[in-house]
C-alpha cells in the first residue's frame, strides 16, 4: 500500500501555478480542473475516503519537459461512498500526463478509466446472473 503524503510533501512536487486536470469519468462525471490548492483539498479528502492505496507504474515515457504514466490504481474504501460500502476495493486504469517546469509539475492531465463500481451486496447477484445462475 501506498503512503498518504503529507501536503507540503505533495505541494513540494508541484511547481505554485500548477493545474492538474481529471478527464471525465464514472466518479467525476463532468471531469475536474483543480489548481494546487484545490489539488492539495482533494488529496486530503483522499485521505479520508480511504483505508489505503496502491499504485503500479505500467510504463513511462519522457520526452522534453514531459512524461505520460500508464499506471494501475487499486484503493479501499474507509467509508461509504454513495451506494458503495468501506471496505471495498475501487480499481482504475490511468493515463497521466505531466509537464514541469523548473523542476516541478506544472500541469497534469488524467485519464481515468474506473472498473466498474457496483454495490457489495450485488456483486455476487450480478456475477452469478452474467454466468446464467439463478440468483437467491
Amino acid at each position: 500500500m501506498s503512503s498518504f503524503a503529507a501536503c507540503e510533501e505533495l505541494a513540494a512536487f508541484f511547481h505554485a501555478d500548477a493545474v492538474h486536470t481529471q478527464l471525465p469519468n464514472a466518479l467525476f462525471p463532468d471531469g475536474t480542473v483543480r489548481h494546487l490548492p484545490d489539488l492539495i483539498a482533494a488529496a486530503q479528502q483522499g485521505h479520508v475516503l480511504l483505508a489505503g492505496q496502491h499504485f503500479e507504474v505500467i510504463n513511462a515515457v519522457a520526452a522534453g519537459n514531459q512524461v505520460a504514466l500508464e499506471v494501475t490504481w487499486s484503493g479501499t474504501l474507509a467509508v461509504p461512498l454513495g451506494d458503495l460500502t468501506a471496505g471495498q476495493v475501487l480499481r482504475a486504469h490511468i493515463a497521466s500526463f505531466l509537464e514541469f517546469r523548473g523542476g516541478k509539475i506544472i500541469a497534469q492531465r488524467n485519464y481515468d478509466c474506473y472498473e466498474r463500481l457496483r454495490p457489495a451486496a450485488s456483486s455476487e447477484i450480478d456475477r452469478q446472473a452474467e454466468n446464467g445462475k439463478n440468483s437467491p
